[in-house]
């Protein structure tokens, strides 16, 4: 039986007069992992910030794994978004910021899953630098590291390689093929299509707050960005 963990349901998004959203219907099945491409200005996201219950659809619904993010607790539990913005504290180490988060999300194994998580993104023998020091790429390791902490069944990804060098964009790749591979659902919005091609079970275009273009996806980097070109660029 195939289980959709993301269900929107004409979701509509409005901010004063400018319609965000138009009644998009998606529906992401659990496991798939899930490219949302489009130019600026097409919903993408907003249509990750209704996902993540971070915004309340004007109409229309949202469900996590069946329940509202934005009135169930276990909804909201089982989301992780990781985005540019790292929702890190430069001041505390790279242990420090994940144990602060193990307290937010209630770990009973917090030690354990601090030092687990740290290894698995390479970073464990910078555990007590201070993130001051840290570059971009070790952010974002670190920022996936704290936005799968709590073993999410659901991630978020809004625009992860946004000021990445290619060998960092390389590493957030490899990393999220791992998180994939342990069978987490994840959408993701990127303006940088090729680096998804490995990752991307599907490929959902947006156009104008509606979804234009929607498929399976199997194929190379040129290829996904040849697919996209002719939605990408200016807003229409």
């Amino acid at each position: 039986m195939l289980i959709d963990d993301i269900v929107l349901e004409k979701a509509s998004k409005n901010f004063a007069s400018f319609v965000a959203l138009r009644a998009v219907d998606l529906c992401v099945q659990r496991g798939q992992f899930t490219l949302l491409a489009g130019a600026n200005g097409a919903g993408k996201s907003t249509l990750l910030r209704l996902a993540a219950g971070v915004s309340r659809p004007n109409s229309g619904r949202v469900l996590i794994a069946g329940e509202d993010p934005q009135r169930n607790s276990k909804a909201r539990a089982a989301i992780g978004l990781l985005s540019h913005h790292t929702l890190l504290y430069d001041d505390l180490s790279a242990e420090e910021n994940l144990s602060f988060f193990a307290q937010l999300y209630g770990l009973a194994d917090a030690t354990q899953r601090v030092e687990g998580a740290l290894q698995e993104v390479g970073l464990l023998e910078h555990r007590r630098r201070r993130l001051r020091g840290f570059s971009r790429g070790m952010r974002q390791r670190l920022a996936l590291a704290r936005a799968t902490l709590h073993q999410p069944a659901v991630l978020l990804l809004d625009e992860p390689f946004t000021g990445l060098d290619q060998p960092a964009c390389a590493a957030l790749s490899q990393r999220l093929l791992q998180v994939k591979e342990r069978g987490q659902t994840c959408m993701m919005v990127t303006h940088r299509v090729g680096e998804a091609a490995a990752l991307a079970d599907r490929l959902v275009v947006l156009r104008r707050g509606r979804i234009c273009h929607d498929q399976q996806w199997q194929g190379s980097s040129q290829e996904l960005v040849d697919t996209c070109a002719p939605f990408l660029g200016a807003i229409h």
